[in-house]
């Protein structure tokens, strides 16, 4: 360590963490504003930061997988950081939201754009009902942020059309809800046609159209909507690639042949 310099805490890498899940490719700079931000909040300064996301960067598995590499020297608290964050989406997500609203001198319901009206007043029930739209907001910025922003179908970019959607449901497997290995960026046709299971992903990333879509191959909008991306690769996000098992499991139990 340099002269000067200060070891990072947990807190302030939970915080870069979170941080890391939610910018898109290209935006984890030091002239990003979100990075200044957070340097200002912990004081640090947008370089040390832009650098420790760098650093998360090349702890991801997916990244490695494909070849990807980030800065060599992740510390040891770096790896037990990401290590325990990644092994447990259900529990870090919201502990990281927590924290980072309180350095901001705020609420988790103020951070996520939570009404307050639509919540109880206090009690077990409205601690649940925080955490779910607390949680369902993290996936979603953090599945968009994977995929920059673009449907992995069609490759529409527009964000007020796009779905974060579950290769394996919400309502299944609690364990992976959160896991962004385990989310899909859509637009809302096809990410309801992916949940009817009219559509599917391969384990190799590629569309499968169901069959019970292609008895529908005169009509136009079937063609055009469907059937011209059948056996297309998808537009594959830049990290956090879906899991090839949930992926299978969706092949097996939840697409129409």
């Amino acid at each position: 360590m340099k002269a000067g310099q200060k070891l990072w805490t947990r807190d302030e890498l939970i915080l870069a963490i979170n941080l890391y899940c939610k910018l898109p490719f290209g935006r984890l700079h030091a002239k990003n504003p979100e990075v200044v931000m957070l340097a200002s909040l912990i004081g640090r300064t947008p370089g040390s930061i832009a650098y420790k996301l760098v650093n998360f960067a090349s702890l991801d598995p997916s990244l490695q997988a494909r070849g990807i590499k980030g800065a060599s020297n992740a510390s040891k608290l770096d790896r037990e950081i990401w290590n325990e964050f990644y092994q447990d989406w259900d529990r870090l997500p919201f502990e990281s939201e927590k924290l980072r609203a309180s350095i901001e001198h705020s609420t988790v319901e103020k951070l996520n754009q939570i009404d307050e009206d639509e919540l109880p007043k206090e009690g077990r029930t409205r601690e649940r009902m925080v955490k779910t739209r607390v949680n369902q907001a993290f996936f979603r910025t953090m599945i968009l942020a994977s995929y920059n922003n673009t449907c992995c179908i069609t490759g529409l970019q527009n964000n007020e059309l796009l779905v974060a959607g579950h290769i394996k449901p919400w309502s299944i497997d609690e364990k992976n809800r959160l896991n962004p290995r385990n989310g899909l960026a859509m637009n809302a046709l096809h990410d309801k046609a992916f949940e009817s299971g009219l559509l599917t992903i391969t384990p190799e990333y590629k569309v499968k159209i169901s069959p019970l879509l292609k008895q529908q191959k005169k009509n136009p909008a079937v063609r055009d909507y469907f059937l011209r991306y059948d056996r297309q690769d998808i537009h594959a996000p830049w990290r956090f690639m879906p899991d090839a098992e949930f992926l299978r499991y969706h092949n097996q139990e939840r697409f129409k042949n």
